[in-house]
């Protein structure tokens, strides 16, 4: 099980089961929104969440028709994105996670967006993709 919060704790949460590979976004949306070079997820089923605390104070954005950024109305700390088109499925922000993180990066995807100041530093064996990759 992994613990989980915002950056002032007002909202909390637990994940259960195993965690999928993290997914790394580059498109110039998920940076402006973060205010980092990428941002890095894992797509999740809603049933694996425990919403320990806060879920009042979660507020959804939506960025483009039919996705939904999600951030703690206090802090605005990101703490998930979600679709329409994908139904009972949140993108996590690892980030939020606590202590030790059992994933690793298993895909890049819109990495011709890519910061031209950031170098990749991460395992070269994960595939980048210049759009969007497969299930991503």
């Amino acid at each position: 099980m992994h613990r989980g919060s915002c950056l002032c704790g007002g909202v909390t949460f637990t994940i259960s089961g195993d965690l999928p590979p993290i997914q790394v976004c580059h498109c110039g949306q998920c940076r402006r929104a973060q205010g980092t070079p990428f941002v890095t997820n894992i797509p999740l089923d809603e049933s694996q969440v425990d919403w320990l605390s806060g879920v009042n104070l979660i507020q959804r954005y939506e960025s483009s028709p039919g996705k939904y950024r999600c951030f703690c109305k206090t802090c605005g700390s990101p703490l998930f994105s979600q679709r329409t088109s994908l139904p009972g499925v949140l993108r996590l922000r690892v980030g939020t996670l606590q202590g030790h993180v059992k994933s690793k990066i298993g895909i890049h995807i819109y990495d011709a967006s890519r910061a031209n100041w950031w170098t990749a530093q991460d395992d070269a064996h994960a595939p980048r993709y210049e759009e969007n990759g497969p299930a991503a």
